[in-house]
């Protein structure tokens, strides 16, 4: 079981990464022409954003720890 604050936490994190890849996908569209620049951008702007999901976030709620 998550407790629902966790869970509130991690769907948050979730939406915001869905945001940053609409975002890197619409900045680095190839008819653009994007420089370098604007990948170290997006690639700065993904890594902040998935990041929190990649650290351990989820745990066990008390009433399901050994």
């Amino acid at each position: 079981m998550i407790a629902r604050k966790e869970l509130d936490t991690l769907r948050d994190l979730v939406y915001v990464l869905k945001c940053a890849i609409a975002d890197v996908e619409a900045d680095l569209d190839p008819a653009i022409d994007p420089t370098t620049r604007d990948f170290k951008a997006a690639l700065k702007w993904l890594l902040l954003a998935a990041k929190p999901l990649a650290e351990d976030q989820i745990h066990p709620s008390p009433s399901r720890a050994a």
